[in-house]
């Protein structure tokens, strides 16, 4: 019997099955990041079978009382997820879920915005095309694992202009004007390359269906694992769908959890994840550790 209550059979695999199924098996806090895309409400029926806008949330929420029973307590869980439409109107099954989900326990710390560059252009009568879709960051505590320092950004050539000539304002902390207790010091930024990212990512969407109908680009859930797990950490990932939150462990050199109920998904999963692996990683612990530690 594994001293960790099963959990090595499940590290590095994607497991064919239905998450409610398997999420029962995995032992208490046992994961360090949740990352997932569940499907939408009510789309790509052919594929997923479908789940009713109006019965989305009951469909969910005993799948999220499992995520945070097997979460860590200084964990996150991450959800890449955007409300359709509905008889002419957004549905609100997202905001629904959101408020359930903070019943069952959950803080709501934070909302990120993937911002799709490259979405279709298209024409409808009422609205444009969908360019983002909600990250929704959960927690279980107030206090968890998060090294921003691993995805700074760099500042731009602007810098060099700005803080070549300081006023006295910039030399010391300038408090807003409108009383919002918010203040600056410019001089912070003297001699630095990066700073820290918004939380707006603006990111492409995956070109290459990988024979799944809703591939999202392995630089989103790379970013979350970067942002909230260390190398070694365990992500699990219960809609994997084509792999893709596997591969990003793979590159980043943390261990994966997918489930997956589709076998063709997992095949293909199983497939990407085997020539990653083959690849030589060229992105080692050390080099990941300096980057948020310098």
């Amino acid at each position: 019997m594994s001293v960790n209550g099963g959990l090595d059979r499940f590290i590095n695999q994607i497991a064919e099955g239905d998450c409610r199924e398997l999420l029962p098996q995995l032992p208490h806090e046992c994961i360090d990041l949740v990352v997932t895309s569940p499907p939408y409400a009510d789309q790509r029926k052919h594929i997923y079978g479908g789940v009713h806008p109006d019965e989305y949330v009951e469909w969910f929420l005993p799948i999220s009382a499992e995520l945070k029973r097997v979460l860590k307590p200084s964990g996150s869980f991450v959800l890449n997820i955007k409300e359709r439409v509905v008889n002419g109107e957004r549905h609100t099954y997202v905001i629904e879920l959101i408020l359930k989900m903070r019943e069952q326990g959950w803080l709501w710390t934070e909302e990120y915005i993937r911002h799709k560059k490259n979405t279709y252009p298209g024409k409808w009568p009422n609205r444009f095309r969908d360019a983002w879709e909600r990250c929704l960051h959960f927690t279980k505590q107030k206090q968890f694992k998060m090294f921003q320092e691993a995805v700074m950004v760099p500042m731009g050539e602007w810098r060099h202009a700005r803080l070549r000539k300081l006023s006295d304002n910039d030399l010391r902390r300038d408090v807003s004007r409108v009383g919002s207790g918010f203040g600056k010091r410019v001089a912070n930024w003297i001699g630095r390359e990066l700073a820290y990212p918004t939380n707006v990512l603006h990111m492409a969407t995956e070109c290459y269906n990988r024979n799944h109908a809703a591939t999202f680009p392995v630089d989103l859930p790379a970013w979350f694992i970067k942002l909230f797990t260390e190398p070694g950490d365990v992500v699990l990932d219960p809609f994997i769908g084509s792999g893709t939150t596997a591969v990003a462990c793979v590159r980043l050199g943390r261990k994966y959890i997918g489930f997956e109920w589709n076998p063709e998904y997992v095949r293909v999963a199983r497939e990407r994840v085997a020539q990653e692996t083959s690849q030589p990683n060229l992105y080692t612990f050390a080099e990941e550790r300096a980057e948020y530690e310098a």
